[in-house]
């Protein structure tokens, strides 16, 4: 990897490092091997940071937690600001540092794996936009500072096998996040207010006219925008929340199936036991009994 990095380390930084055996275990663990971190930081306040690198042999994600900075690659060239997650794709060149003014406070992951390219797009993010808006995100600095826990284990298999899922687990997280971001600010479509209207509605009924309403838009090109932003229609999706609902009701209550179809909309028990069988797979009783045995 061809590199150029100024910063020297200070007591306040956190490393987490993979050594070389422990990544080739990684990258041979079939629980593993989808995704595990090389090396990962926290460096508060770091002032005169910068990174330069003409060949990036693994992906690097950049939470820019407080203060300023900035990134360029290819042909981008931007403002890093608090709040901002900067993902930085295995083979793209790259610079960034830290501003000289209000210095960044980031943390950092560089990972790899055979899945590592699928969680990447699954974040949908504009590859020639590096840099997405997200603003304070505790259960991913949670995550993070999980992560940086496990850096005095003297190389235990079981502590890296846990850093890779704690990777995988920010990745899938920040796949939500960014999703709903990106909605918005590329497609300009806001679905975190489609499904706040969604939720809203849970104990009723919601046809297509009155979404695509809400998002100002055709019925076709609604539901297009809506599937490519979940991957469900937006109807099936509406279906889902309310069997979840459904769930979560038989799971902490002893109200009967008829009363919970009932604040669910559904004044037929039978047709909202077979929906609740069509998504989960079996009756509303049998679930209830299972998840008490």
């Amino acid at each position: 990897m061809s590199q150029l990095s100024q910063w020297p380390l200070t007591p306040d930084a956190i490393r987490f490092t993979t050594p070389e055996f422990m990544l080739r275990f990684l990258a041979d663990n079939r629980l593993t091997r989808a995704c595990y971190p090389s090396a990962a930081r926290y460096y508060p306040t770091a002032a005169n940071h910068s990174m330069t690198r003409e060949k990036h042999d693994d992906n690097l994600l950049i939470y820019c937690a407080e203060g300023s900075g900035s990134v360029t690659t290819g042909h981008y060239e931007g403002l890093v600001k608090q709040g901002d997650l900067i993902l930085l794709p295995e083979g793209r060149s790259h610079h960034y540092h830290s501003s000289e003014q209000s210095p960044w406070t980031i943390y950092w992951i560089h990972f790899s794996g055979l899945e590592a390219a699928a969680l990447i797009k699954s974040l949908d993010y504009d590859p020639e936009r590096p840099v997405v808006h997200l603003g304070q995100q505790p259960i991913l600095i949670g995550d993070f500072k999980r992560l940086m826990g496990l850096r005095q284990s003297g190389f235990q298999h079981g502590v890296f096998t846990y850093a890779a899922s704690l990777v995988r687990q920010i990745l899938c997280h920040l796949a939500l996040v960014v999703r709903s971001t990106t909605a918005i600010t590329r497609h300009n479509f806001n679905l975190e207010e489609i499904q706040g209207l969604m939720i809203e509605h849970l104990d009723g009924a919601l046809d297509l006219n009155t979404l695509a309403a809400c998002a100002n838009l055709s019925r076709y090109h609604f539901a297009n925008k809506y599937k490519q932003l979940t991957g469900y229609p937006p109807i099936k999706h509406f279906l889902h929340m309310k069997m979840e609902r459904a769930c979560y009701l038989l799971d902490s209550s002893e109200l009967p199936v008829k009363a919970i179809g009932f604040q669910l909309g559904y004044r037929d028990p039978l047709y909202f036991s077979r929906m609740f069988r069509k998504v989960m797979g079996i009756a509303p009783t049998t679930y209830r009994q299972l998840q008490r045995v």
